[in-house]
């Protein structure tokens, strides 16, 4: 921790120095405009944001300064239209990516741009743009539209655009340093009485359970950027370069109270410490005689109960670490009265480490049928009694056993990801005449991604490492592989030389030798590629085509474009083959590309001005043409406007948007992944039928059996995926109504409502394996159970088990919703407070109204409105807000106060739990901003002043983290900050 401290006094205190020893110098840059004059993303007819019939809602490069942020989505995500996605706080599941979901139809489905240009896929495991290659103290102002826009921009705007606009004709030379860290005090008082259940359970296994300490700071976080920008000597252009450098610190679930065990229910009003039955000591189920068993501390078998459950929170990352590099430029050069040239080249190293819960041997992953172990019964490793106890007796030489066994020597799996991400565009435009302008432009961007999984186990290597027998030659327990069956001197070679027993029978009887042959690393490489050239001509025809009504006439742009994306991922042998033992199926190589031709052209049309009751009347529309390989599809776009007087306005507009699917989801192989689920429709608590079950494959002994084989130990279930070469387009129909209020005689002010609605069709998915599941043991339909594969033993958790899940076109999603959007600027003078400055106030707030999800397949349609887990996932809060006041002083300097609210939900599971609700969330963030001189600026800061605990609950899933929902709430505690900002 000194070290830490020690790094950002030598950073702060360097760069004060050198400014204090510096005159300060010109220096310039495109400065922030008021919200009226901004032109805005949705059109490439200049609008301002008080006048597009598209409502968009922004946030600035101060408002990166004022929250203290590194991480661009962190920002992003605390707008009320942006839901939870990828960002530093996912571990198990973690692509390496940060994403935006717009509106919670999901981050593919949200189309990113860079001052107006599409960014490329984010990783080849996850396409959605990766905010990670934007570094944030380059960014001016980010635009958030959030109806419809594909006409305009092309596939993937179905819930909407965020545009980065950068920073660019800068002049002089600018420091940026940046040091924060999280502060957080241990005291949950939260419902459940967690920290009494903790201390209770770390009184009887002290190795998985113990409270954190009372006061903890963790999570350091600096960042350093450089930016540099000189003019051409005769005026003409100019040249803006950057490089920057970021590192965060992980924390671990051990380091807060209430990540320190995993909940797994409750009991008496109390959360119950759960945990996974694969466990530090071994659980060993028996086929033989169902003998359900652990190694007791003393030596020797026991009876398996729930306390032997493993506590698998504390080794996850609850913020993953992190470090990046960026390096990039833009230029303008103006060639002559028609030619402008221009380019953007950026590019960042970022490299991460998720870590999750030790791997081991999971069941279900041994070579048998039935995914169990053939354990022989003159097994060296086994005394007589364990051998008893599993089943072997007179003439029995071998018993099946299904057997779960945390790598505990070996420590937390670590998946270790890095991508090199590559951007460039270059581009010329200007004035054809005074009607017509143009801009060409081709972009390219590469992402090289590099990932190495450590620590995990190989099955292959679990099943030899298993089978044993005394050598002949050493009179030692020997794999049976690395046996020579001839002899030490004959012919015959061993299978696996290497091969070292795997002593999971008695306490400490892991050594190091075997945990060295059985961790097997996986490797995967992989790039995306992306190439866009596109040409747009506007065009102002007011002189040719104009209303009698209005001044001002027709404006057009119309253009081409064309788009290749690619992707190809390579994964090596374990991780092809699904060998690796705790990645719940193979991981498999994919490659493949689409590529479009899209012809697109929009018109604006004033029709009224300065008329009685019709200060303003426009119209505008747009149409998207694209052509791929296989398909065909349409989007357009229609608006109008009306201000019957100039304080007031109401705009509306209506759109067809469309998504393409991706290649992952064209080209992806089969394999298997994870789904999540309370049980199995035919075990404990049966909602099946004895024949329904048995005529799926169920044993009728296993059927409705209390501790028996059909319940997953971790509640997750095998499925099948795979890509789908014939998927058609995602279309949806988006409008939007509102007004803004801008009144005159309230100076400063300025309201925005507007209604959202967007139905989303013809979805890209796959059925849920829950849904087959209900249409199989419910609904009876032949066509759902045929999808339901039992294995041998009729499990859907072991090898042969699973629910197919292939990519189609099915269901739909629809939400609607309300935005608001308030400024207010108001001076103090007004109120005889003539030396004290002035007051700034904005709150940005979203009412969600609905957001159903269709499964098709003839399920029932769900409305998430004010839900959470189960087929809800992250909470669906129904009102969030974001409210600033900032105090702008006299003295060079201001104040902020920001006040983030996240309403209240309902977890699906229904009422009469502990986590039946999560209460409202609030919380208060302070910044300051102090000049220190003309060339100098000093900020400050502290987010959730009060420390406030995220709430709890046992259904989180792998969609949350550590017993809650960090993507959506403030898990880690109060954050500080400290910055400086130097000019030369």
């Amino acid at each position: 921790m000194k070290r830490e401290f020690l790094l950002a006094s030598t950073i702060i205190a360097g760069i004060t120095l050198v400014g204090l020893a510096a005159p300060a110098m010109a220096q310039s840059t495109t400065g922030t405009a008021q919200v009226e004059d901004i032109v805005v993303t949705g059109s490439r007819i200049p609008q301002a944001n008080l006048k597009t019939t598209s409502p968009v809602t922004q946030v600035t490069g101060e408002d990166i300064n004022v929250q203290g942020v590194t991480r661009v989505e962190d920002l992003i995500n605390q707008l009320p239209q942006a839901f939870a996605a990828q960002n530093s706080t996912v571990a198990n599941g973690a692509s390496g990516t940060a994403t935006v979901d717009l509106r919670g139809l999901g981050s593919d489905r949200t189309l990113v741009l860079i001052d107006g240009r599409r960014m490329g896929y984010g990783s080849p495991n996850d396409t959605a743009a990766d905010l990670n290659q934007i570094p944030g103290q380059l960014v001016d102002r980010v635009e958030v539209l959030t109806g419809g826009a594909a006409a305009v921009y092309g596939s993937d705007a179905i819930a909407g655009v965020v545009n980065f606009i950068m920073k660019k004709d800068f002049e002089g030379l600018r420091i940026d340093a940046q040091y924060g860290f999280y502060q957080h005090h241990n005291d949950y008082d939260g419902p459940g009485n967690l920290r009494s259940v903790i201390e209770g359970r770390a009184a009887g296994n002290p190795s998985q359970f113990k409270l954190p300490d009372d006061n903890v700071m963790d999570g350091f976080s600096r960042e350093v950027t450089i930016i540099m920008g000189v003019n051409a000597p005769d005026g003409r252009g100019n040249l803006t370069a950057y490089a920057g450098y970021r590192k965060n610190n992980k924390i671990l679930g051990r380091d807060r109270d209430y990540s320190s065990c995993s909940l797994g229910g409750e009991n008496a009003g109390s959360f119950v410490c759960g945990g996974s039955s694969t466990n530090a000591t071994g659980r060993f189920n028996s086929l033989e005689n169902g003998a359900n068993l652990t190694v007791a501390s003393g030596g020797g078998f026991r009876n398996y109960t729930g306390d032997d459950a493993y506590n698998f929170g504390p080794l996850n990352h609850y913020q993953r670490p992190d470090e990046r590099y960026t390096l990039g430029a833009y230029g303008t050069y103006k060639v002559n009265d028609k030619i402008e040239a221009f380019t953007s080249l950026s590019f960042s190293d970022y490299s991460t480490v998720a870590q999750i819960a030790p791997s081991g041997v999971f069941f279900g992953g041994g070579t048998s049928a039935n995914g169990g172990y053939n354990i022989s019964c003159d097994n060296p490793l086994l005394s007589g009694a364990q051998a008893t106890a599993l089943g072997c007796a007179p003439g029995v030489d071998t018993v099946e056993v299904l057997i779960g066994r945390r790598n505990v020597e070996g420590g937390g799996r670590q998946d270790s990801i890095g991508s090199q991400n590559y951007r460039g565009v270059v581009g010329i435009r200007g004035d054809l005449s005074d009607t017509w302008s143009y801009d060409l432009a081709a972009s390219y961007s590469k992402v090289s991604l590099s990932r190495t999984y450590l620590n995990d186990f190989s099955n292959q290597r679990i099943g030899r490492a298993l089978d044993v027998a005394i050598d002949p030659a050493t009179g030692k327990a020997a794999c049976v592989s690395a046996i020579d069956p001839d002899g030490p001197t004959g012919p015959l070679a061993a299978v696996d030389a290497a091969c070292v027993p795997y002593n999971i029978y008695s306490p400490d009887g892991v050594t190091p030798e075997a945990l060295a042959y059985l961790q097997t690393p996986g490797l995967q490489r992989g790039a995306t590629e992306q190439q866009v050239i596109t040409l747009a001509v506007t065009g102002d025809l007011s002189s040719y085509v104009s209303s009698p009504w209005a001044d001002g006439g027709l404006q057009v742009a119309f253009g081409a474009e064309y788009r290749r994306d690619k992707l190809v991922a390579t994964s090596d042998t374990s991780f092809e083959t699904g060998d690796l033992a705790g990645q719940g199926g193979p991981t498999k190589s994919v490659a493949g590309s689409v590529q479009v031709y899209d012809l697109f052209g929009e018109f604006r049309l004033p029709l009224i001005e300065g008329r009685p009751f019709a200060d303003q009347v426009s119209i505008n529309g747009s149409y998207r043409h694209s052509t791929y390989d296989k398909f065909k599809s349409d989007a357009y776009g229609f608006g109008i406007d009306w201000a019957p007087v100039s304080d007031l306005r109401f705009r509306a507009s209506l759109a067809r948007t469309t998504r393409a699917p991706n290649v992952i989801e064209l080209f992806r192989p089969q394999g298997l992944n994870l789904f999540d689920a309370d049980g199995d429709p035919c075990g404990p608590n049966p909602t099946a039928t004895l024949a329904q079950c048995v005529a799926t494959g169920v044993p009728s002994a296993q059927y409705g059996l209390v501790g028996g084989l059909l319940e997953s130990p971790a509640g997750q279930y095998n499925y099948l995926q795979s890509g789908n070469p014939d998927l058609a387009p995602e279309t949806a129909d988006t409008y939007t109504f509102g007004a803004v209020f801008a009144p005159s005689f309230v100076r400063g002010l300025n309201i925005s409502v507007d209604y959202y609605n967007i139905d989303l069709k013809n979805r890209i998915d796959i059925i849920d394996p829950l849904v087959t599941l209900d249409n199989c043991y419910v609904n009876n339909q032949a066509d759902a159970c045929a999808r339901v594969v039992r294995s041998n033993i009729g499990t859907l958790w072991t090898t042969g088990g699973y629910v197919e899940a292939f990519n189609t076109n099915i269901g739909g999603l629809k939400t609607s919703g309300i935005d608001v959007n308030v400024n207010y600027n108001v001076g103090l003078d007004r109120f005889g407070l003539d030396t004290y400055g002035s007051l700034a106030f904005n709150m940005v707030g979203s009412w969600l109204d609905k957001m159903e999800t269709d499964p098709g397949a003839g399920a029932a349609v769900y409305d998430c409105v004010g839900k959470f887990a189960g087929e809800c996932g992250t909470p669906k809060n129904e009102w969030r807000h974001r409210a600033r006041v900032t105090w702008q002083m006299p003295w060079n300097a201001d104040l902020s106060a920001t006040w983030r609210y996240y309403g209240g939900v309902d977890n699906v599971a229904g009422p009469g739990r502990l986590d039946s609700s999560f209460d409202a969330q609030n919380y208060f963030d302070l910044a300051a901003n102090v000049q220190l001189r003309d060339n100098m600026k000093l900020r400050v800061g502290i987010n959730n002043v009060f420390d406030r605990d995220p709430p709890l609950s046992y259904s989180v899933g792998t969609t949350g983290n550590n017993n809650t929902y960090p993507q959506t709430y403030d898990a880690m505690g109060r954050f500080m900050f400290i910055g400086i900002t130097a000019d030369f």
